[in-house]
């Protein structure tokens, strides 16, 4: 029987496909010399228009820079990602090519560079200092627009982003603005303790969190220290402790008290929020604690009201409702007596991730910070003079707006895996021909919908032929040539019919888990693109893989609710870097070490005046294997001893040399070595100082490799190494 004779004569093959005639076998598709014709689900108008030349401004539109990035990132002329660190107000020559500061860290160290190898985190200062700057410009503006009889104070919420060097920077930012800390744990108290000594002498500290004896007594130790502090109340039952510790110590409190609003936001970072949210006193309690501090002559320390509505405010709307009930509860407070000088109102002011500028999810807000603070500035003044309330002092937490701009993750993609099979057509016929007459049935049928493009029962006709094959190999009457050929086949003619799914999965050299755990945890989006080569057209759609053993250390999902992203073809040499941003908010903070994979290295950048406008001030290598595993109670030094002298046992002629590599191992970190990156680490090259005004004598910020360092220079001499590793 003719293998096609269900077929109509007239039928034609699919496009860019012939079927080869052969009197005995089934059919196999048959490339033409000129290929499968173009997929048709690409990933955006921009992306299919081929006929246009490419451009760095058609970039910037596919990635969507013009909505998140403005006004700190741009594409130069060179195809680079161009960070510019006073936003609007930096001037050509002030504007950082990224691409340049990544060779400057990872080249190698014979060639100029830092050695540092990736991933890497890169951090702005200027961009944080203007993110300030222009936080307090909003404030004041509406204040004066309106004409407030107070000012703006505020503080960072140091659980966004702990590192040292950052919260420093905050402190000497802001310390013309008496801009203060806030902590929510005894360590975030200590570290804020330490860095307002540096800072104004009115720069608030802000104590929330739940809070027991030691932690109370620390916040008033800061007081006797002649820092601002401020105590707030999570739960009523807090002020016992609070009254009881003062007295002990003889330190009058200043205390607030966080309020649990009514008003909601219905996003995932409204969960905080509303009658059932995890912190606050509700309206009985707050009266409970002004009665209970009335009674012990103690109603003057009441001095603030705290509020959050939650992260990601979407609207001016909601936020005004919320600021509006909370200046309520405020001016209520001041009417019972209380001595009432500053509303805080919290974090919420969001950032736009995915450029929409839209109020509609958590991925962007519908407002500017000058939006943000006149909506604050006006709820607050009809309230206060309604009721005669003279003007608080406004504060706010809002962390993430001021350092998610300040940092990227720049990671690179190591290797990229085609989605589609490519079997050699001539075994194709042959294969198909030993199949069963079930499974050639579907073939027939599989084939026939091919010619008559009739998508659906192709579709159907595919999945049975699979369905039966995968049964057929599994009792072992099918063997893995077979199988292949299958799918071979219908990928071919799926491709041939335009519907072959064209994404491709790039293997990136990092940890999700580690460095972008909101991703995986709560699905928060961020803006990930090239950050060279954007003056050329991107060749295919990608999804992100880590190096994880983990089925969900992927990126598939990219902002603007896009499935792949578009990215080009890895080759050439040099590398092909990504980088990911908006970051620089609770991603550090809150990664795991899922597979001892540990942190990124970090670099300081700062914006100087000349020819390559921007030097380097602090580099940090990455931790080592040995500092994560040290971080899981492991002790490296003694491990490395009993693989050493294990190694002298197996192999005593070349045991000297398998040292070697041992301890070197210990001190590269977990991460791939790519191709352009250092090969090995040099000991005495693994901690780098380039402040020369700090007096730290710590080796590295992630533990003392002292011991690791003698038991490398015992363990192989360098001319032992290169024989090693030859």
């Amino acid at each position: 029987m003719p293998a096609l004779a269900c077929v109509d004569a007239a039928a034609t093959p699919p496009p860019g496909y012939a079927f080869a005639r052969h009197p005995s076998s089934l059919l196999a598709p048959e490339a033409f010399s000129g290929g499968a014709p173009p997929a048709a689900n690409a990933a955006s108008p921009i992306f299919d228009s081929v006929s246009c030349r490419w451009s760095t401004e058609l970039s910037a539109e596919l990635y969507k820079i013009d909505g998140w990035g403005t006004p700190y990132f741009s594409i130069n002329a060179s195809g680079n990602i161009s960070v510019r660190p006073h936003g609007s107000e930096t001037l050509p020559h002030q504007e950082i090519d990224l691409m340049k500061v990544v060779k400057k860290a990872s080249g190698g160290k014979s060639a100029g560079g830092l050695g540092l190898q990736l991933p890497l985190i890169v951090r702005f200062p200027e961009v944080l200092r203007n993110r300030l700057h222009s936080l307090q410009a909003a404030f004041d503006s509406a204040i004066k627009s309106y004409g407030y009889d107070s000012h703006y104070q505020g503080v960072y919420p140091v659980k966004c982003n702990q590192d040292r060097f950052l919260v420093e920077d905050i402190v000497e930012f802001g310390s013309p603005f008496s801009f203060g800390l806030e902590a929510g744990s005894k360590p975030e108290l200590l570290l804020a303790m330490n860095s307002l000594t540096k800072g104004s002498p009115e720069a608030l500290l802000i104590c929330n969190g739940y809070k027991d004896e030691e932690y109370v007594s620390l916040a008033l130790t800061a007081r006797r220290l002649d820092l601002k502090t401020v105590i707030v109340l999570e739960q009523e039952e807090e002020l016992d402790t609070v009254v009881e510790v003062s007295r002990a110590l003889g330190i009058r409190p200043v205390i607030g008290l966080r309020a649990k609003l009514r008003t909601k936001h219905s996003g995932h970072f409204g969960s905080t929020s509303g009658e059932k949210g995890k912190f606050g006193l509700n309206t009985m309690q707050i009266l409970s604690v002004a009665r209970k501090l009335e009674k012990m002559d103690m109603l003057d320390c009441l001095q603030l009201l705290h509020f959050h509505i939650g992260s990601q405010i979407p609207s001016t709307a909601l936020l005004a409702d919320g600021v509006g009930e909370a200046a309520q509860i405020y001016c209520e407070l001041s009417r019972l007596g209380a001595n009432m000088q500053v509303i805080d109102v919290g974090g919420g002011l969001g950032i736009d991730y995915d450029g929409s500028r839209s109020g509609g999810s958590d991925m962007s807000v519908g407002y500017s910070l000058d939006e943000y603070a006149a909506a604050v500035v006006r709820s607050i003044m009809k309230a206060c003079d309604r009721k005669y309330v003279r003007h608080p002092v406004i504060c706010s937490e809002s962390g993430r707006a001021l350092v998610s701009h300040h940092s990227i993750l720049v990671f690179e993609a190591v290797s990229s895996a085609p989605s589609d099979y490519a079997p050699h057509n001539l075994e194709l016929a042959h294969l198909m021909e030993e199949l069963g007459d079930e499974c050639r049935t579907h073939y027939r049928n599989l084939m026939a919908a091919a010619v008559h493009g009739d998508w659906d029962t192709f579709s159907a006709s595919a999945d049975k032929l699979k369905r039966q094959c995968i049964e057929m190999f599994k009792d072992g009457s099918l063997n893995l040539e077979h199988l292949a050929a299958v799918d071979g086949v219908c990928e071919l003619v799926a491709k041939s019919m335009g519907v072959s799914d064209p994404v491709r999965t790039y293997h990136i050299n990092l940890s999700v888990f580690k460095s972008v755990p909101d991703f995986w945890a709560i699905g928060q989006l961020f803006p990930v693109l090239p950050i060279h080569h954007l003056d050329r057209r991107p060749a295919v759609n990608g999804v992100l893989s880590d190096l994880t053993c983990d089925s969900d250390g992927k990126m598939d999902t990219f902002i603007g609710g896009k499935s792949s992203l578009p990215l080009h073809e890895i080759g050439g040499g040099g590398g092909y870097y990504l980088g990911m941003f908006l970051g620089g908010a609770y991603q550090e903070a809150l990664g795991g070490l899922h597979n001892l994979f540990g942190g990124p290295s970090v670099v300081r950048v700062s914006q100087i005046d000349g020819p390559h406008s921007f030097a380097v001030t602090r580099a940090v290598p990455g931790p080592s294997c040995a500092d994560v595993l040290r971080a899981m109670q492991h002790e490296p030094e003694l491990m490395f001893e009993a693989l050493k002298r294990r190694a002298e046992d197996c192999a005593a002629a070349g045991g000297d040399a398998l040292a070697c590599g041992l301890a070197r191992a210990f001190h590269s970190m977990p991460y791939l070595v790519c191709a352009g990156g250092e090969a090995h680490v040099d000991v005495a090259d693994c901690v780098l100082v380039a402040n020369s005004d700090d007096d730290d004598s710590a080796p590295s910020r992630y533990g003392s490799t002292d011991g690791l360092s003698s038991m490398l220079s015992s363990a192989c001499s360098d001319e032992e190494w290169d024989l090693f590793t030859a």
